[in-house]
């Protein structure tokens, strides 16, 4: 009956619903033979117990079942043995039973498969009475499994010894230790039980029709855990010290590994040796484990696995300083190093990404372990250019995305962009990603120097610096214009002048030497960068002037001192080229900056060149009404705080500024920029200019402007307009009368404030509240400063505000 059943479960596969009725079936046949088994057991009949036992054990001889529903099958049975195991132990306590004789007994049952469960089973009893030492019932077991040949059914099988033997191994400390070699014994017991176990696995592969393989590689992949715990076990042997890891545990695993010459086994057991092994032994046999990674099949993942080692260790140094020399001392970089090599020569078709993962991995273990060694980190790159050369511009983003992790690793660790400029293969590696992400790596160099506020001080670092930013400083071969976003744009150029003001040094000739360079290179980046990078390096520049205020020299040749002269030629070349954008407005002010840094160095030559080249700019560039209004004041501004020119150039300079000033185009405009003029004339200085004559004219002027602007408004739109020009001219009046220029006096101040007056009650006057309250407040000032007194009061007392 129990071989008709078994030979029906030894029917071809079926569909889903089938094998769920299959397990059904198992799982009832199980339970109907433990009922008996236990109505055996509770009367104490041990020739019915082992009868129903083997039945029950028969059920797990079914092919049918995937692995998932034969471990369910398995798990109910597994918990009936444990009780049967109870049971034998009892008998032979009682005496009822030798257990030598139990353990001949349960080998005549019928079929293989139960036979070798039982024998399991009371070998368990066996070496826990100590009747035998352990050593010969696991030999015996793990000998008598052979013969269970089906994949499926002896993985199980092994599964089942491995599981009731861990707790009864010949281990150092065991109530089950032996004599001096029993160790041996126990890790031979384990060792040939993970290998027999692992030839069952891959055989699993082999098996069935090719088009199920895949199917076939997920069911395996459920089943990994089994073959793995042997190693578990091992590693949890007391006995399995450093001298016998590496003389027998470690090479007899390897072996097993490279020779099963499976990708799922070998991807897996490399992992399980990683994971369950502690550091300090992965540390010493570290050239045996890595001599096993270049014989691998060609489809194992060993990127990932060679990864985690290294991850590990990198992890247990940074967690162990004191075990740094141990890594020193076997030399763990150049066997990675060395490792790494013989992996992608062993599979030229290996993935650039996985090349890169690889050397991204070694990199982060180096700069852990050995961060001192910048030779080391250099190493590493320019092992990775190796294996770039000769192939074109990353385009896979993956791979473009381990490249950024190595870079940008150096700049994370030593916080110090000076450091990585050391790394002669570093911008070799930058080489090979494409223009887009060569920007993005630059950014990042940027943003970590303005995180760290890293200083910059020599023109040689400075030029690997700029080397290495390339990407945003000129444009790229191929880069087309029309894919850059303007925003985008702006940010990376932005970011590009915060750096200019990180370049310093405080002598004077190497600042000079990194202003130089700084210019060659924003000189080559093409028009639409200047206006970004020009002012950065123009203020750099003139904080270097500020600094050398007093110091003069020749100026001929290159190998001449730092002087403000030589510097003022820098800047005047570097703004020239902000002509060819154009940008006259961002050149003009900053023409204006250098002609009064000029001033403030007494060159008088200098400033003068530099106040003529931004009138040639006002006159032949700015067009646009409003930029010539702010530009008019700008020079209106600069040039009332320049003291250093002489009466000629003074002259010349006020003169073209006061007809620039009268030639604006709407009155208004013209007004206010001729009443800014007066103050050309009359400075607070002890050397400044005090012309009262023509302060008093250009105040005239402006009022003759005022008048025309009213008549103007008066024609054209009917209504004389706002009298706040009027306003605006009376306040500078009375500016220059606290001044004590004796051209202004208060008569003149009084016809003005009786003009207000009947421009405002005149029947063409527009009502403007406004313009009404500044008139007011302005009463209100010169009544407060005859409240005062003193000399200002008396001055003051003369004026009425009353009407």
């Amino acid at each position: 009956m129990a071989a008709a059943s078994a030979a029906v479960r030894m029917l071809p596969d079926g569909g889903a619903d089938d094998e769920e009725r299959w397990l059904a079936e198992g799982i009832a046949g199980v339970q109907q033979n433990a009922f008996y088994m236990h109505r055996a057991l509770d009367s104490n009949n041990l020739k019915d117990a082992l009868k129903y036992s083997a039945q029950m054990l028969s059920e797990l001889r079914t092919s049918r079942l995937s692995p998932h529903k034969y471990y369910e099958l398995y798990m109910r049975a597994f918990d009936e043995m444990r009780k049967l195991e109870m049971f034998f132990r009892e008998e032979t306590r009682r005496g009822s039973c030798s257990v030598v004789d139990l353990y001949e007994l349960v080998q005549h049952a019928g079929n293989v498969l139960p036979r070798l469960y039982l024998l399991c089973t009371v070998g368990s009893v066996y070496i826990k009475s100590k009747e035998a030492p352990a050593k010969d019932v696991l030999k015996d077991l793990v000998e008598m499994c052979r013969g269970i040949q089906h994949p499926l059914r002896g993985l199980f099988l092994r599964s089942y010894l491995s599981q009731i033997s861990r707790d009864k191994l010949p281990d150092i400390g065991s109530e089950y230790e032996g004599d001096a070699e029993s160790i041996n014994d126990a890790v031979e017991f384990v060792l040939q039980n993970f290998i027999e176990m692992n030839k069952l696995w891959v055989r699993m592969q082999h098996q069935g029709p090719v088009r199920e393989k895949e199917k076939r590689g997920k069911e395996r992949n459920e089943l990994r855990d089994l073959v793995g715990k042997n190693l578990h076990v091992l590693s949890q042997i007391e006995g399995v010290d450093l001298d016998m890891y590496k003389e027998t545990v470690l090479p007899r695993i390897l072996e097993q590994v490279v020779n099963c010459k499976d990708d799922l086994a070998q991807f897996y057991l490399m992992d399980c040796i990683i994971q369950v092994f502690p550091d300090e032994y992965h540390l010493q046999t570290l050239e045996t484990l890595l001599s096993a990674f270049p014989q691998l099949q060609p489809s194992v993942d060993i990127k990932t696995v060679l990864s985690q080692l290294m991850d590990r260790l990198s992890n247990y140094a940074a967690s162990s300083p004191e075990v740094l020399p141990e890594f020193l001392q076997v030399e763990a970089f150049a066997k990675f190093s060395n490792a790494i090599g013989k992996v992608i020569e062993a599979q030229p078709d290996m993935p650039v990404v996985g090349a890169v993962t690889l050397y991204v991995s070694l990199l982060t273990f180096t700069l852990r372990v050995h961060p001192d060694r910048l030779d080391y980190v250099d190493q590493v790159l320019g092992a990775c250019v190796k294996k770039l050369s000769g192939k074109a511009k990353l385009e896979d983003s993956r791979a473009t995305k381990q490249i950024i992790a190595l870079l940008s690793a150096p700049l994370e660790k030593y916080s110090n962009i000076v450091t990585a400029l050391e790394l002669s293969n570093y911008p070799r590696v930058m080489d090979y990603l494409d223009n887009a992400t060569t920007k993005v790596m630059a950014v990042v160099i940027i943003q970590s120097i303005m995180k760290n506020t890293t200083c910059i001080s020599t023109s040689d670092k400075i030029e690997a610096l700029f080397d290495l930013i390339k990407g945003l400083i000129k444009d790229m071969d191929g880069a087309q214009d029309d894919e850059l976003d303007e925003e985008d744009f702006k940010e990376e150029q932005n970011s590009v002048a915060r750096l200019i003001h990180m370049l310093h040094n405080d002598d004077h000739e190497e600042m000079l030497k990194i202003l130089c360079t700084v210019q060659k290179h924003i000189l080559l980046g093409g028009p639409k960068r200047l206006t970004f990078t020009v002012p950065s390096l123009v203020f750099s520049a003139l904080k270097l002037v500020r600094r050398l205020q007093g110091q003069d020299g020749d100026v001929t040749g290159e190998d001449v001192p730092a002087t403000p002269k030589k510097i003022f030629q820098i800047l005047h070349q570097t703004i020239e080229a902000l002509s060819c954008v154009p940008s006259p407005e961002l050149a003009l002010r900053l023409y204006l900056q250098c002609a009064e840094a000029a001033n403030d160095c007494d060159l008088e030559p200098v400033a003068y060149e530099f106040f003529t080249q931004a009138f040639i700019l006002y006159e032949e560039e700015i067009a646009d009404s409003k930029a010539q209004i702010t530009a008019i004041h700008l020079i209106i501004g600069t040039l009332q705080r320049m003291n250093i020119f002489g009466v000629e150039n003074r002259d010349t300079l006020t003169h073209k500024t006061t007809g620039y000033s009268a030639k604006l185009l709407k009155k208004p405009d013209q007004c206010r920029a001729v009443y800014a003029c007066s103050h050309l004339f009359w400075t607070d200085d002890q050397d400044g200019i005090m012309d009262g004559e023509r302060v008093l004219l250009c105040l005239k002027r402006a009022l003759r402007i005022a008048n025309a602007a009213q008549q103007m408004a008066n024609a054209t739109r009917g209504s004389s307009g706002s009298v706040t020009l009027f306003i605006e001219i009376l306040n500078k009046y009375l500016y220059f009368f606290e001044k004590g220029i004796p051209q202004i006096t208060n008569t003149v101040i009084q016809d003005l404030i009786e003009l207000i007056r009947t421009e405002q009650q005149s029947d063409n006057a527009v009502a403007d509240p406004s313009t009404e309250a500044f008139f007011s407040s302005t009463l209100r000032y010169i009544e407060f400063q005859k409240q005062k007194g003193g000399n200002i009061g008396e001055k003051y007392e003369q004026i009425k505000t009353s009407s």
